[in-house]
């Protein structure tokens, strides 16, 4: 086993581990600080596996901006408490069921399409030149920019709505 299998496999516990905790959690602020665990994982996954770009921007959008804008919402809407977090049984629970049966079985579909031998060196060199960030860069701003920005203001609509949904009283 190489130092590469025994990094993923530690690193793969421990974003299950975090991933699970921000579940289960009976208070925002864990479920919060467990998702900045999870989050510094991916982060240190996403080095691991030479991708550069993806790794600072991690650490800089996940880690940085959204948790603080997560903490902020969980202290300024007050769902410290236990009972912020209860819902009521209902049709939560068959929904879930039913979403975590797609989703196992799009990831087994993926995992079956997986190649079995790696890509020739031209393919590799050009997989490796779209990672630059440069190459990311010039795409964000030229080609993807409008997707870029429509996304922005979509999660601004999620985060309007969310601050909506949990304050029950304007």
């Amino acid at each position: 086993m190489t130092g590469e299998i025994v990094l993923f496999v530690c690193l793969a516990a421990l974003l299950a581990v975090s991933g699970l905790a921000v579940i289960v959690a009976r208070r925002a602020i864990y479920s919060a600080l467990a998702l900045v665990v999870n989050f510094f994982g991916i982060a240190i996954l996403y080095f691991t596996l030479g991708s550069q770009f993806l790794g600072i921007a991690q650490v800089v959008v996940y880690l940085g901006a959204i948790m603080v804008l997560f903490l902020f919402c969980i202290m300024l809407l007050q769902m410290s408490a236990e009972e912020a977090l209860e819902e009521k049984a209902g049709l939560h629970i068959g929904a879930a069921i039913v979403l975590c049966v797609a989703f196992l079985g799009i990831l087994w579909a993926q995992v079956l399409r997986v190649p079995t031998q790696t890509g020739t060196l031209a393919a590799d060199a050009q997989r490796e030149a779209l990672s630059t960030v440069e190459a990311i860069g010039s795409g964000l701003f030229t080609r993807w920019a409008l997707p870029f920005e429509i996304t922005s203001v979509l999660l601004l609509v999620g985060i309007v709505g969310s601050i909506l949904l949990a304050k029950r009283r304007l």
